[in-house]
């Protein structure tokens, strides 16, 4: 037999239902972003700033499957070349690269085999060098993460004692070769401190996105200044990057570089400027075959030293007409390179590589073909020799197709203090300095 309830305690628990129901369907939604991460200030995913996110299952930001759709990134076709952050001090630029692509195995007939190709073996008779459009390309992995699908190491040095006074990360690749990569995960990659767990960085400015040529190209950058402050010298991994594999007729490509000034009271006073953007040059017909460069703020002394560093993409071996030029002053304009590593005339390459008089060792150990990858730092004695003030710098591309992000130039200065209030006390950066690049 069914006991009867009071009436007034029918109504209670009716009301205690309906609370219930009402507070259930108000918080699966929210209870479901969060799982996602895709809420503000979502904690399980470890997307707020400076978290680690070495998180692990599968909605690990960095696992191997297709993760929560993002919005798309903030995009252009073409970015002009600008000031990021120049500054006159005791000091220099420190750079770490690596190249985010391997070979897996020949997609074309006559050429080497994917061993001698790394080595930089030449092709067969009649043909130009073996280039990333002649193999069908994997991606690098060097951690021992399975959540990461691509990844890289290099070193960055410092020395003893410097101060990183500003720091940025470039990465960049295609996402269209055999499989097509999402362009709304294009602006986020990983990145883990010397001995750290990897934590998340996005691009801060425009992202460089084109479609031209038989490739999707994309360049993107971050600030990364605290962190490396922080961390110091090292190996630097960066994974995610957002490139694709398998095979194409342009071919593959990916890699990332870390670029940072530092400053030590004991080094020689130096102008430093760093510039970025994203340029193409010979991609189709509608591009230019030169790039110019103004480079204002640097008195040069006669007979001074310098380097130069430059990030680009898709460069092949073996195709001539691309050179980067420097003139000091009214000087003749003196080509960068030469040698084995990154001829004068063939200075694209697909090669990490440093020719400069410091020879840093972040570009050793690295392999000899990137298979589309340029990030080489370059001796600048021969073009300031003369002396002068600024620096004028031609980036061409006559026969080869070329994919430009980022360029930088330490020099000798002349007299002490920079222009404008850009001296040694503060460096000016994007956004906040005369010159500088808004984004």
């Amino acid at each position: 037999m069914r006991s009867r309830l009071p009436l007034s305690a029918v109504v209670r628990r009716g009301a205690a239902c309906v609370l219930l129901a009402l507070a259930a369907l108000a918080q699966g939604p929210l209870a479901g972003a969060a799982v996602r991460g895709e809420g503000a200030g979502a904690s399980v995913r470890g997307e707020r700033a400076g978290a680690s996110v070495r998180a692990e299952g599968a909605d690990a930001p960095h696992a191997k499957g297709r993760p929560a759709a993002a919005s798309a990134p903030r995009t252009a076709a073409r970015l002009p070349f600008a000031p990021r952050w120049s500054a006159t001090l005791h000091g220099g630029f420190a750079r770490a690269a690596a190249s985010a692509v391997v070979c897996e195995a020949p997609a074309v007939k006559g050429v080497p085999a994917c061993a001698g190709a790394r080595r930089g073996e030449g092709a067969a008779k009649g043909r130009t060098a073996p280039n990333n459009g002649d193999y069908a390309l994997s991606y690098a992995d060097s951690d021992d993460d399975p959540n990461t699908y691509n990844s890289t190491r290099a070193r960055l040095d410092l020395p003893e004692g410097a101060r990183i006074r500003y720091a940025r990360l470039y990465w960049g690749g295609n996402l269209r070769v055999g499989e097509q990569k999402p362009l709304a995960d294009a602006g986020t990659v990983l990145i883990a401190e010397p001995g750290g767990a990897y934590r998340k960085v996005s691009a801060d400015t425009t992202i460089g996105h084109r479609v031209a040529g038989g490739a999707e190209a994309l360049h993107a950058s971050a600030d990364v200044t605290d962190l490396v402050r922080a961390s110091g010298p090292g190996d630097w991994t960066v994974a995610q990057l957002p490139i694709a594999k398998g095979h194409s007729a342009t071919g593959g490509w990916g890699g990332w570089t870390l670029v940072a000034a530092w400053e030590e009271p004991g080094a020689s006073l130096r102008r430093l400027s760093l510039w970025d953007g994203f340029e193409s040059l010979r991609v189709d017909d509608s591009d230019r075959r030169t790039l110019r460069l103004e480079l204002p703020g640097h008195h040069v002394p006669a007979g001074a030293s310098g380097r130069a560093g430059i990030v680009a993409y898709d460069g092949d071996r073996g195709i001539d007409g691309d050179a980067v030029t420097v003139r000091t002053g009214e000087a003749r304009p003196v080509p960068l390179g030469g040698g084995a590593a990154n001829p004068t005339a063939d200075l694209l390459n697909s090669t990490i590589s440093d020719n400069s008089t410091a020879h840093a060792k972040s570009s050793r150990g690295g392999l000899p073909h990137t298979f589309g990858y340029d990030s080489d730092v370059l001796d600048l004695r021969e073009a300031l020799r003369p002396g002068g003030r600024g620096l004028r710098v031609d980036v061409s591309a006559q026969r080869d197709a070329v994919w430009l992000g980022a360029f930088w130039a330490q020099t000798d200065e002349a007299r002490a203090g920079g222009e404008g209030g850009d001296a040694a006390a503060g460096g000016t950066k994007a956004g906040t300095g005369v010159g500088g690049r808004r984004d």
